[in-house]
Formats: C-alpha cells, structure tokens, sequence
C-alpha cells in the first residue's frame, strides 16, 4: 500500500518544523530583493539577492543566523502564506495552502534537489548579490521570471 505524502493530508498548521521546512523547494526566489509601489502596493522582483543567497544552491548561507545577520528577512509562517503576495505560484507554500500539488520538480516528489534547478524555476545563476549593487540602482534589475512557471516546470 503506497503511502500518501504529507502535504496531501496536513494543512500547514498541522506540519511539524521538518515537514514545513522540508516544503521550501530551494528556489531561491524568496531570497531575491523586491520593491513596492508606494500608491498601488504592487510589488515587483529584481534579480538582486540578499547577501546570504548562495548563487550556485539558492540556500541561505546562514540559515539559523539570517533574521540576526539581514533583519528585514521575512520569517515565512503558515498564518502568513495567504497574505504575502509575492510567493512565486510555483512555492511549495502556497501550493499546499491553495490545496494544489507540487510540481515534478519539487525535491519531496522528485527525491533530487536538483530537480528545481534543471527545470528552470530556480535563481541559480541568474542574479546578482546587492553587496554589489547599489539600492538606489536596483530598479536597474527588475525581472518577471519569479513569477512564471516556465515550459519545462509543469
């Protein structure tokens, strides 16, 4: 008998910390900076990543440590998935708090962290670190693709 995997059976509230933990696909795409029009609230992604994406595993460098290191990094929680706009639509996150399935992709269903990578959904190799970029510059950056699901992810 093939067992059902978590996320189809437990809200988000229900996870222990390793089972919500474990739903970050390591995109990365959290990670990247955005900004917020003042007047209309939309918000848009720029290709500049914090200071602890590595660029090459779009892991935090310094998980544990990161709200000490860079604090105004936002401590994602089951209560907040439905009220912050910019979760990419192919998070985990909101996947699962939209009753939806993960993608192939996704390293609970395809056993490989790699899997993220090679279909496209991730930042590797595709931002810049804003230790080397200047804030009044970033608006140079802005990018779409953390908010698409691209050919080869469904």
């Amino acid at each position: 008998m093939r067992e059902i995997p978590y996320w189809k059976t437990k809200g988000l509230t229900e996870m222990s910390l390793p089972e919500w933990e474990a739903l970050c696909d390591g995109c990365g795409l959290c990670c990247l900076n955005k900004l917020e029009d003042w007047d209309t609230g939309e918000v848009a992604f720029t290709s500049v990543a914090c200071t602890l994406l590595d660029g090459e595993s779009c892991r935090c460098r310094d998980y544990p440590n990161r709200q000490k290191i860079v604090p105004d990094c936002i401590q994602l929680t089951p209560d907040q998935v439905d009220t912050i706009v910019w979760l990419p639509p192919t998070c985990g996150y909101r996947l699962v708090h939209e009753g939806r399935d993960l993608y192939w992709w996704h390293p609970l269903v395809s056993g490989d962290p790699e899997t993220v990578h090679e279909a496209g959904i991730s930042a590797r190799g595709r931002t810049v670190s804003e230790d080397d970029v200047d804030v009044d510059d970033f608006e140079d950056y802005l990018v779409d693709w953390p908010m698409t699901v691209g050919d080869g992810a469904e």
